[in-house]
């Protein structure tokens, strides 16, 4: 599950984020995208009430310290090619993408310029961050709707093409709050897609590379159909139950981390844990140009 080579990080919030107290994920983001002297873009595409939600998000940063702050509001498609729209994105340490709709995300930035842009100056660099509907779009196969609770089933949610700052993975927000783990396990089964984040409320998944990081007061569940052993998902009908035999669950709160190589969890000192017995092994990383074996130790998380 090696991700692209890329430079820039992402930091994938599971909504209604701290904003009036510690704050703790938003500070994350800051220092992520250069601390003080941050330069950050708030995307507000996916909301109908722009100008609310971005001075709500101008006034936390102020607080916390960033002076150079901008909304960039992208009504219709056409507002995507404004020059001053993408010389904001070319100057930014970090953007931001607040809640909302994902449908509108997508619909109003894929394939614009300012999507080019994005993952341009997200391969140089450029932290990407997104609540709630801005984190249901990180995947390039996005969760779009459908119904909650425990039991998953056919045909019951709605996916589509996402933004594709994090290829191959599921994401779900609102996750433990809204008891969505059906609706993950059975997006996952339909889209062939066999590793998952499940992203509590007040929580957020720093992504570096191929390390993943947890921040915040809930956990994130991860959900690793990788050794998935049985579905009857060829067998059923339309909202007849799923069954899945083998899946491999991990619950990760703030400090715990997953290598998305090696695909294991990692603990709060940084070493990793052997899904084997349950323990925190330290093992030796393998010699250059060695393959890498999926009990390797992976490197520490970033600070």
């Amino acid at each position: 599950m090696a991700l692209d080579n890329r430079g820039g990080q992402l930091i994938i919030i599971g909504g209604a984020e701290d904003r009036n107290e510690d704050c703790q994920i938003l500070r994350e983001f800051i220092r992520c995208a250069g601390g003080l002297k941050a330069r950050i873009i708030v995307m507000t595409v996916a909301t109908e009430l722009p100008r609310e939600v971005g001075d709500d998000y101008i006034r936390t940063f102020e607080r916390l310290g960033v002076e150079n702050i901008r909304i960039l509001d992208t009504v219709y498609r056409d507002d995507t090619s404004s020059e001053h729209s993408l010389e904001a994105i070319q100057k930014a340490t970090g953007v931001f993408f607040t809640g909302g709709d994902q449908a509108r995300i997508v619909d109003t930035l894929k394939g614009t310029e300012i999507d080019k842009l994005l993952h341009q100056r997200f391969a140089e660099g450029l932290v990407i961050a997104g609540t709630s509907a801005g984190a249901a779009m990180m995947p390039d196969m996005m969760i779009v709707e459908g119904d909650a609770g425990t039991n998953p089933k056919v045909n019951t949610v709605e996916t589509g093409p996402g933004m594709g700052f994090l290829p191959n993975i599921a994401i779900d927000q609102h996750f433990a709050q809204r008891g969505r783990i059906g609706r993950l396990l059975s997006a996952m089964a339909q889209q062939s897609i066999n590793l998952g984040f499940g992203i509590d409320e007040n929580t957020a998944v720093i992504v570096n590379g191929n390390l993943v990081k947890v921040v915040g007061e809930g956990a994130v569940t991860v959900v690793d159909m990788a050794s998935l052993a049985y579905s009857n998902l060829s067998e059923i009908l339309r909202d007849e139950d799923l069954a899945l035999c083998g899946v491999n669950l991990h619950i990760l709160p703030d400090g715990y981390g997953f290598d998305l190589d090696a695909r294991i969890p990692i603990a709060k000192g940084g070493n990793a844990i052997d899904p084997s017995n349950g323990q925190i092994d330290v093992i030796n990383t393998p010699k250059a140009g060695a393959s890498r074996s999926p009990k390797v130790r992976p490197k520490p998380l970033p600070a």
